[in-house]
């Protein structure tokens, strides 16, 4: 992980901020496992925007399933290779947003979420 999130992440942990919200960006994607336990080491909740950042540490993420944009890439992949022209194609935006959390991570950090949101939670990592 690069020394300027590491100096991000001190920087908000002294100012003692609420929260970190993690942009969904291919960047921060990848390490996201070092991402969540350097955030967890200094007591900061981290908010996404995949599910595959609550999978390794972080606490909530509300954004796009990237399961489903992978399986629509290989779709328009596959239409292409078949000899159909991308300019013929459609723009797709996926419609649909998950949410997903982290217990072990709340309980670690102490924070109580409220059961109306783990019940409205797609996913819930125990």
């Amino acid at each position: 992980m690069s020394d300027e999130i590491l100096g991000a992440l001190d920087n908000l942990s002294a100012n003692k901020v609420d929260a970190v919200v993690v942009l969904m960006t291919n960047p921060l994607l990848q390490p996201s496992d070092k991402l969540a336990a350097m955030a967890l080491e200094r007591r900061l909740p981290t908010i996404c925007g995949y599910r595959e950042h609550v999978l390794v540490g972080s606490l909530i993420s509300y954004g796009v399933d990237l399961r489903w944009i992978y399986h629509r890439a290989a779709y328009f992949v596959d239409r292409i290779l078949k000899g159909a022209k991308p300019a013929d194609l459609p723009i797709e935006f996926p419609t649909g947003l998950l949410l997903a959390v982290n217990l072990r991570t709340a309980k670690a950090l102490g924070v109580a979420l409220p059961p109306s949101l783990l019940a409205r939670a797609d996913e819930v990592i125990e």
